[in-house]
């Protein structure tokens, strides 16, 4: 799936800045293919680009529209055919990460078809997956795991994608989510892809690469998550990972959705090598990231000095200050 940019960014009626997450993560990460917003009355997220209509998009140079809002079900509300229609009207490609198909909309597939408009669903990739085989592929590979859904493990492979390129790595980031796609342009989302086919559809999104070459593969849930953990495991067997990452949020208590207990880091460590040697047995963890979105910066300092005197480990967040403590434990073991 190649989705062309610059995108417009649909936010709808986005009822708070966590329901337009994924507009906001592409605008974190490729502000540059992003020339406009466009909300609907009522909208309360801002993604702070220009408002715009599909006319004015398409006169400005936008290439796809992109449905950036998530909802309950992930459906595609009525209200939207119309503005969707319009875009495709207008020139523009559509792009989607939502559960629904665009193409079974028939006003959409209608339009689409007269336009010569592409309809991207990338949660729904038509791309055939084969079983993973659990070879060992050239190149290196790294994973971000978590102590729970929704913690930063995306954001810990981006940020670790222009950390090591600014050390001189030859790196590259892997999409496994439907944000992740379009911050990379490519990718599958694994959590839609059937179970037999999850490992064999990792193997596909990171193939063999020169042996110096690093894939910074995007970990989904969690190994402990009572909802995610067949995603999470599959992905693991898949990406290989010679190395990875452990992502928590440290204010958290209880899993995200659920009632059950947050595990440790200490327990995702252990299980995730435990788990990871049937397909690398050289998996070993290189640092932690630690959202502190919740702490003040002092808390933040704190916490991080805590857990990597704790785990032995560098820990650091990526967001707030940078992952070189985790390029640098990388640069002393595999240069």
């Amino acid at each position: 799936m190649q989705i062309e940019h610059p995108y417009l960014l649909f936010l709808g009626d986005a009822r708070d800045a966590l329901a337009a997450k994924t507009a906001l993560g592409i605008v974190d990460w490729r502000r540059e293919w992003c020339l406009g917003q466009m909300r609907l009355e009522g909208c309360k997220a801002d993604a702070k680009l220009p408002d715009m209509n599909p006319r004015e998009a398409a006169a400005a140079g936008v290439k796809t529209m992109v449905i950036g809002v998530v909802n309950a079900g992930g459906v595609l509300t009525e209200s939207w055919i119309d503005i969707i229609v319009d875009a495709i009207e207008q020139g523009l490609d559509i792009a989607s990460g939502l559960h629904m198909r665009l193409g079974d909309i028939p006003q959409i597939a209608d339009a689409a078809k007269k336009h010569g408009a592409k309809l991207h669903d990338v949660r729904l990739s038509t791309q055939r997956f084969a079983t993973g085989k659990g070879d060992k592929r050239p190149g290196m590979r790294l994973l971000t795991v978590g102590t729970d859904c929704s913690v930063g493990k995306k954001y810990t492979a981006l940020a670790l994608e222009k950390g090591m390129r600014d050390k001189g790595f030859d790196a590259d980031f892997r999409a496994t989510g439907q944000t992740g796609v379009f911050i990379s342009g490519r990718g599958a989302a694994i959590d839609a892809v059937v179970a037999d086919f999850i490992s064999g559809a990792v193997e596909w999104i990171s193939p063999d690469a020169a042996p110096d070459h690093w894939d910074l593969v995007e970990g989904q849930g969690s190994l402990f998550h009572p909802s995610f953990a067949g995603v999470s495991l599959g992905l693991l067997h898949g990406a290989q990972p010679d190395a990875f990452v452990v992502c928590h949020e440290p204010t958290r208590r209880t899993m995200r959705g659920v009632n059950t207990p947050l595990p440790t880091i200490g327990d995702v460590i252990h299980m995730t090598i435990a788990c990871g040697r049937l397909t690398n047995p050289a998996i070993r963890c290189v640092g932690i990231a630690i959202n502190t979105e919740a702490l003040s910066e002092d808390e933040a300092k704190a916490e991080i000095a805590r857990t990597s005197k704790t785990y032995g480990l560098p820990a650091t967040d990526p967001v707030r200050f940078g992952v070189e403590p985790i390029v640098d434990e990388l640069a002393r073991h595999y240069r």
